[in-house]
């Protein structure tokens, strides 16, 4: 029994890459819980929300890291290289798919009226809103949502999102007061302030 084995929970991630790469289970297992919940979310955000694509995009990045743990550049930082991997990949899809407009489906099923201490009018508000955004983010060109997402949902610094699409960091955060810009400008009939 080791009394002072190290924890894969206090590891970095570049250190948990290096130690899969020798084959280290628990390494990938440590990886898969930081990273597997923002990944898909970030495929599901970026693959017009199918959440089956999502989860097929996930499994194969992982499997790619699992089977080629070399192409892991230990000069970057992981979560910039993942993303970027994530990044290409949806890209890829882009161009199979030539179409990347996705549609909606209203107000989905997150709305139950039998419960009469809901607020049912802000809710309604509340789907307009996120239908209005999510349409008006499909709009913006590839560049421009990819930055806007991985710097406002995802929580990338400026540093991290140039260093994951490859572009220096004026020009990210270029595209991003680009994006931030026109969704106020085409969100502004939800503005409170606008509509007194």
């Amino acid at each position: 029994m080791k009394l002072f084995g190290s924890k894969h929970s206090d590891l970095s991630d570049e250190l948990l890459m290096q130690k899969m790469s020798t084959g280290d289970k628990r390494a990938f297992d440590e990886l898969y819980n930081r990273y597997s919940g923002p990944l898909h979310a970030y495929f599901m955000r970026m693959l017009w929300k199918d959440r089956e694509k999502a989860e097929d995009f996930l499994q194969d990045l992982f499997a790619k890291l699992i089977q080629k743990p070399e192409y892991f550049d230990p000069s970057r930082s992981f979560k910039t290289w993942v993303y970027s991997v994530a990044n290409n990949m949806c890209k890829n899809e882009y161009k199979r798919q030539e179409v990347r407009k996705g549609t909606l489906n209203g107000l989905d099923n997150h709305y139950s009226l039998s419960d009469r201490s809901v607020n049912v009018m802000g809710e309604v508000q509340d789907a307009f809103f996120q239908e209005a955004f999510e349409r008006s983010l499909e709009e913006l060109d590839q560049k421009h949502r990819e930055a806007f997402i991985l710097r406002h949902v995802d929580g990338l610094s400026i540093k991290e999102i140039s260093e994951t699409l490859n572009a220096n960091e004026g020009t990210i955060k270029s595209r991003i007061f680009y994006a931030v810009k026109y969704l106020a400008e085409s969100l502004k009939e939800f503005d409170p302030v606008l509509n007194r």
